[in-house]
């Protein structure tokens, strides 16, 4: 890292996520400056006077900045036209999930960028865990013997906000779809077949909204390993994202630490007196940190994009096919909606 040249990053967006990212290139090392914008420019210069960046009035001032790379941390539907203009002029782009809102956007931009070599790599933070690498360094290795059984969690302790439900593109694409990523990552091998199911015990505007709170989905890979997701919207012991691989010789599991929200109720059990994590933004902190560090190195050219387009619409097509099966009610291929 020390070697690489220092860059100035564009930064679209400074919600949540977009802040965390800038709060975060600020204390790294080869970050020259970082430029923000954002919809609501206000936002934007709040953000950039409080770490004492650079603020741009709006996007069209930040592509005429000289970027060595963008980093788009804006609303979905922004994605696919944010994603090209960068590619066009040049610049190195790191997009947080997912490319577009659908799987036809999502084809539009791998079309439109497919002759380019400008690197777009997508936010799928959990590849940069130190649990999940360790997870795959095993698999690979074959210390676990042959797969039969993962099973992955995705648990929320509360709900997003009721507006946030209708545009999310349901629980399958918005939630699942990190675990999708993951387990093809962490194994290497594709996913051939979903069955997904689905229920609300909660708010209202999950049902007035065609989604679920909580689903439960059976995979099948390309090796016949089988794999669980269990996703919720309403774990209220706290964050839970775990993924469990379980091998003829052995298992390795992520997430199980003295922060997870588990409770044994066996009389010799002694409850760890950490808090659990109330968050995404807690339990990936590293991962996070990792990803931009990685994002800087595809910027000067010297790792090659660990996330790239293709791999995120693998996922959406998982996720496509999990909304297929709950509303049919039976296993879907992924090759029925494959285009």
């Amino acid at each position: 890292m020390t070697s690489h040249k220092a860059v100035t990053l564009g930064l679209a967006g400074t919600g949540r996520i977009g802040t965390s990212h800038a709060e975060t290139l600020k204390n790294l090392p080869n970050v020259a400056d970082i430029i923000v914008a954002d919809a609501d420019p206000d936002r934007a210069r709040t953000v950039a006077t409080k770490l004492d960046i650079t603020f741009a009035p709006d996007l069209d001032t930040l592509f005429a900045a000289d970027l060595d790379g963008l980093i788009i941390a804006t609303a979905t539907d922004s994605h696919p036209e944010l994603i090209t203009r960068a590619v066009d002029a040049g610049i190195p782009v790191f997009c947080e999930k997912p490319v577009a809102a659908d799987i036809a956007g999502t084809l539009a931009v791998l079309d439109h960028i497919q002759t380019s070599t400008v690197p777009v790599q997508i936010g799928f933070q959990r590849r940069f865990d130190a649990g999940y690498r360790a997870a795959r360094a095993a698999i690979a290795a074959g210390s676990l013997g042959w797969l039969h059984t993962l099973r992955a969690t995705t648990l929320d302790p509360t709900p997003p906000p009721a507006d946030y439900i209708p545009r999310s593109g349901g629980i399958f694409r918005d939630c699942g779809v990190h675990d999708f990523d993951i387990i093809r990552w962490v194994t290497g091998r594709e996913i051939t077949e979903v069955y997904a199911t689905g229920t609300n015990q909660g708010d209202p505007f999950f049902t007035e909204a065609a989604d679920v709170d909580t689903a439960a989905i059976l995979l099948h890979l390309d090796n016949n390993t089988l794999a669980t997701v269990s996703l919720t919207r309403y774990n209220g012991a706290g964050y839970d994202v775990r993924l469990e691989a379980l091998g003829s010789k052995g298992n390795a599991i992520v997430g199980l630490d003295n922060r997870s929200p588990l409770t044994s109720v066996e009389p010799d059990y002694t409850p760890s007196s950490s808090p659990a994590y109330p968050g995404f933004m807690d339990r990936f902190r590293n991962a996070y940190t990792e990803e931009l560090i990685a994002f800087i190195s595809v910027v000067n050219g010297t790792l090659e994009n660990p996330c790239s387009p293709t791999d995120a619409l693998e996922a959406f097509y998982v996720a496509e096919a999990c909304e297929l099966s709950r509303h049919e009610h039976r296993p879907v291929q992924i090759t029925e909606v494959r285009r």
